[in-house]
């Protein structure tokens, strides 16, 4: 309770800052860790980030219904006044997987053929869809969505299948926190590559999610997120989400090389450059940054948002 009186904060002083969008996650059975789901929590949210854009980053699709997802989503877009992007993701937990009774090895089936059973239901009148794991027959939704044709699909993907695939059925690739620039200089050419096989042109926005933190130095900033993002990357190795990243890019090394070229931890002039090599070498203009872990304190993370908002100021 006392982190979700301290969630509104944080919204309302990212609003005031100039943060263009605010997003939430999705993950279950993920005790001891605590977390609020992403579609009532946006809901909530939506007075204090009015016209900021809102989303899931990301919604586990294959766990979900497509239909459910098609009507939830058309709601949120309504209630947002057509400021919802809808982020999406194959999953990776096999607790998650297990507990609704679901093979991992549909991930693929049920990801591609969800976001089609999506697009369809928010464009056409009457839908007919008949695929491996979702059946449809002369049906639509109850509400449409404000945004024409629909809102944009926003799709994450870490490995270079999963790329491909996202550049075919996504309208934007959405990096993720865990490759290393490095890496995504190698994943962004493959990207491009397949977008030009199916003719597609490259995103107005390329959105990136990177851990953020601002000091007034450098090295204090790496000191004081040093605890709570160990934390936070030790859970994620404990639920196996290195597994499928190159080896350099792994989870279990020391803190100082697992930052390096990956988070943004510094003072302003340091994430000035930092947000503008990324543009340079990668091509993303629409940074999510992740600027609180457990156990930072509130006016951390407040003063990085802060911060943020006036090194993006400094930049236009």
């Amino acid at each position: 309770a006392q982190g979700f009186a301290q969630l509104l904060e944080q919204v309302r002083v990212a609003r005031q800052s100039g943060f263009a969008s605010v997003w939430a996650a999705h993950h279950l059975l993920v005790s001891p860790v605590q977390m609020l789901q992403p579609m009532p929590l946006l809901a909530r949210l939506i007075s204090e980030a009015e016209g900021m854009l809102i989303g899931p980053n990301v919604m586990i699709l294959p766990l979900l219904n497509p239909v459910h997802m098609a009507e939830e989503s058309a709601t949120m877009d309504l209630l947002s006044d057509g400021n919802f992007v809808l982020g999406v993701g194959q999953g990776y937990r096999n607790e998650e997987f297990a507990s609704f009774g679901i093979s991992p090895k549909e991930r693929v089936g049920r990801f591609t053929e969800g976001i089609e059973v999506i697009k369809r239901l928010w464009c056409e009148e009457r839908v007919t869809f008949h695929g491996q794991y979702y059946t449809l027959d002369d049906v639509g939704l109850s509400l449409r969505p404000v945004q024409k044709p629909r809102p944009p699909i926003w799709a994450a993907a870490v490995i270079e299948p999963a790329i491909k695939r996202v550049a075919r059925i996504g309208d934007t690739w959405m990096i993720t926190s865990y490759p290393t620039l490095t890496t995504l200089q190698r994943q962004m050419k493959l990207y491009q590559e397949a977008l030009q096989e199916v003719n597609k042109s490259f995103p107005d926005e390329l959105p990136a999610m990177r851990e953020c933190y601002v000091s007034s130095h450098h090295r204090q900033a790496l000191e004081e997120c040093r605890g709570p993002l160990e934390y936070k990357y030790r859970a994620y190795a404990a639920w196996g989400q290195d597994r499928i990243l190159p080896e350099a890019d792994r989870f279990d090394q020391p803190f100082e090389e697992l930052v390096r070229d990956r988070f943004l931890i510094g003072d302003q002039s340091y994430i000035q450059e930092e947000l503008l090599r990324y543009k340079e070498l990668v091509g993303v203009n629409h940074f999510t940054m992740r600027v609180q872990w457990p156990g930072l304190e509130q006016a951390k993370v407040l003063r990085t948002i802060e911060s943020l908002g006036h090194v993006v100021r400094t930049i236009a």
